[in-house]
């Protein structure tokens, strides 16, 4: 066991020169893309906070009802 660890070991050098090529193999989105998608996110991510923001006043009101 220890053989195949020894054996993946890589010098730091070596190992930031592959991160490096694997970068430059990445393919990155186009500045159109990556402003719909932006989009996208933000406006998912107001939703679902309108809705669990909606969502907890209801259950505030029912439990404010419930125990008075």
């Amino acid at each position: 066991m220890a053989d195949v660890a020894e054996k993946t070991k890589k010098s730091p050098a070596k190992f930031l020169s592959d991160v490096n090529k694997e970068m430059k193999r990445v393919s990155w989105p186009k500045r159109k893309e990556l402003f719909r998608y932006t989009g996208i996110v933000l406006s998912t991510v107001v939703i679902m906070a309108l809705f669990f923001w909606v969502v907890d006043l209801g259950i505030s009101q029912i439990v404010e009802l419930i125990l008075g």
